[in-house]
């Protein structure tokens, strides 16, 4: 699935966004908000994946949906 569908369908892809990554927060899904960057940034922050990693991460999620 490309991202513009995931970003249209965020609220039934936080589900599996926080079982994927269960240290992102309800609050932290709600600012992502379906942004690419954003969910990258929150990766980041949370798990202190180095930037690729995140980026990789998110990659496979959406290839996953």
């Amino acid at each position: 699935m490309n991202w513009d569908k995931i970003q249209g369908n965020w609220k039934q892809m936080k589900g599996e966004a926080q079982s994927q990554w269960g240290k992102l927060t309800n609050d932290d899904l709600d600012v992502v908000d379906g942004n690419h960057e954003k969910l990258v940034g929150k990766l980041q922050e949370r798990y202190g994946y180095a930037k690729e990693e995140a980026e990789r991460e998110v990659d496979d999620f959406a290839a996953r949906h």
